[in-house]
């Protein structure tokens, strides 16, 4: 493990193949035909300006172990509406809290599903398994075009002409915004005029766009003591559209839907600055909310787009969507076993439902999505 996120260190490709069997059953499926929930804003009240005085947290590290599964598993549905109420905060500094009412139809609650196996404790993996993406021709085409760096230290997604998705931790410590999030920006390698002036590999640098406003759901800003991954997600959205290709969002499905059952994603680690980092693993376990997975990562992949290969049947063939936003590291305890996983948070049918809203702004446009 390197700082707090665990690397998955092995030379052969196969060292994060899954080890489990996933109950496919247990888990709410992309595949099932059914209609998103209606996401409906009920009021929007004015708050306070944001004080921006938290520290950035690069390295996300919780504990959860069995009293913490079950308190989850425990959530009512009014619960999952209060987490889903969500705060808008201006590039002024101006910010609202927006309530929300969740309609049960097609999977309007969710719960959460304990499926936790009794595993050896975590062995230490061989060499680092990360690709660090070289060359215009690769890094500006997609899917690696689509990973944009965020000016508090994180990675992001871009989801639609001007909206990009990232870690919410990235932006709010649970308690207020980060310092970084007043002026916060978006960086797109650019390549430049004059290789000579080059500060990235390749003749490339960092061009950066401005946010008009950023969304984080409220089930993030809650007590520092139940600071939870679930809801570790916010949206961006810019001041002007860009003009790459962005990546499509679903719902997440079960593991065993996804080709190969691997995730994918690629972001800005610390270790390796000017570079974007592609790596890619199997899943290890999942839960209704997380995706657990020893895919490496080092801080500064936060926040970025966790996609998987879904078989698309309009068109006839695998393609890729973002299923889910890299968070950081988890120290489990099952059974009286401890077990550390890098973790995901998966976009669940209300989390989409949510995003698309933010995305459209009308939650009739998302219900067939």
């Amino acid at each position: 493990m390197v700082s707090s996120l665990c690397l998955c260190r092995s030379g052969r490709m196969t060292c994060c193949r899954v080890v489990a069997v996933l109950l496919l059953s247990l888990l709410p499926s992309a595949a099932a035909g059914a209609l998103l929930p209606a996401l409906v804003p009920r009021s929007t009240l004015q708050l306070g300006r944001a004080r921006f005085s938290a520290q950035p947290v690069l390295e996300l590290t919780t504990r959860c172990d069995d009293a913490c599964a079950r308190r989850e598993a425990a959530l009512a549905p009014q619960d999952f509406q209060e987490y889903l109420s969500y705060e808008t905060v201006y590039a002024n500094g101006t910010r609202t809290l927006t309530t929300v009412e969740l309609s049960p139809q097609g999977g309007g609650t969710e719960k959460r599903r304990q499926r936790w196996r009794k595993r050896r404790k975590r062995q230490i993996y061989g060499t680092d398994g990360r690709f660090s993406i070289s060359g215009n021709h690769f890094l500006l085409d997609y899917p690696f075009s689509a990973a944009v760096k965020i000016s508090t230290g994180c990675t992001g997604v871009l989801v639609s002409e001007r909206h990009v998705l990232t870690a919410a931790h990235c932006i709010h410590d649970g308690k207020d915004y980060v310092k970084g999030a007043k002026k916060i920006k978006v960086g797109f390698l650019t390549p430049l005029q004059s290789a000579g002036n080059g500060t990235g590999p390749g003749g490339l640098a960092m061009r950066w766009a401005r946010v008009r406003r950023t969304q984080v759901p409220k089930g993030w800003i809650r007590s520092p003591n139940s600071v939870s991954m679930d809801y570790d997600y916010a949206l961006l959205e810019l001041r002007r559209p860009h003009q790459r290709p962005y990546m499509k969002l679903t719902v997440a499905p079960a593991a065993e839907e996804m080709a190969g059952k691997r995730i994918h994603f690629s972001g800005f680690d610390s270790d390796r600055p000017g570079e974007l980092v592609y790596r890619f693993c199997g899943v290890e376990d999942e839960t209704a909310h997380l995706i657990y997975q020893h895919c490496d990562a080092r801080p500064g992949a936060s926040g970025s787009g966790v996609y998987g290969k879904v078989w698309d049947p309009v068109q006839h063939k695998w393609e890729r969507k973002v299923v889910g936003v890299f968070s950081g590291h988890q120290w489990l305890e099952v059974a009286g076993e401890q077990h550390d996983y890098n973790v995901a948070v998966r976009l669940t049918a209300p989390k989409f439902a949510q995003i698309c809203y933010w995305i459209k702004g009308d939650y009739k446009s998302c219900r067939n999505e």
